[in-house]
């Protein structure tokens, strides 16, 4: 078997034993097993355990940024744009529930470097997302001839709520039996585009 297949294979078994019991509790042994594969084997490929579970972090970030970003189609209205992120964003997390458990879940809880790591990943989601709203406030510019240009806070700031509840509703959504990645990316579009498409228009909600 060349050698890029079978790291990939260990890499696989690692990503669903790091996911399902967690970074301490899983073993080089349990990995191996897994991978139908010797302990030293794993080693040679893939050096530490805190090495392994880093490329792990790393392959599942870069296949969530890149599902993501393959979904989205730039030249569809910016409320179709975002419905196919989140979407996207939530079959990718509800397909692959072991590696989103190890991005969202245990790469955050074990300190350095894996949190920087899990940050990183995070940072690039919340700046495409700032991406997609900034498009859709111009959009609704050249629509309506008025000015809802949003500041660079704002769009920052939603940018973080929206990824915030994106991140939770997986969460949820993947230990939640009948739960389905078009319901999960409904519910989310459903309660943040009403308010996203005012402040658009510069329909903003105050306090009385």
């Amino acid at each position: 078997m060349p050698r890029a297949v079978r790291e990939q294979q260990m890499m696989d078994a690692a990503v669903q034993t790091f996911g399902q019991r967690g970074y301490q509790a899983a073993s080089m042994d349990d990995i191996a097993e897994l991978a139908g594969v010797s302990k030293p084997l794993v080693y040679l490929y893939l050096n530490s355990k805190e090495d392994l579970f880093t490329a792990c972090i790393r392959r599942e970030a870069k296949a969530l940024l890149t599902a993501v970003a393959a979904a989205v189609d730039a030249r569809l209205p910016a409320d179709e744009q975002l419905w196919a992120g989140l979407l996207a964003f939530f079959t990718h997390t509800a397909e692959h529930p072991d590696g989103w458990a190890v991005l969202n879940r245990q790469a955050r809880t074990h300190g350095e470097p894996f949190a920087s790591e899990a940050a990183q990943m995070r940072d690039e989601i919340v700046a495409y997302v700032g991406t997609l709203i900034g498009a859709a406030a111009k959009e609704t510019h050249r629509a309506t001839h008025r000015d809802p240009e949003l500041a660079e806070r704002d769009v920052a700031g939603l940018s973080q709520a929206l990824v915030g509840a994106a991140e939770s509703l997986a969460g949820w959504a993947n230990e939640t039996p009948g739960m389905t990645a078009w319901e999960s990316a409904a519910t989310l579009m459903n309660f943040a585009w009403a308010g996203l498409g005012n402040l658009m228009k510069h329909e903003r909600w105050s306090p009385r």
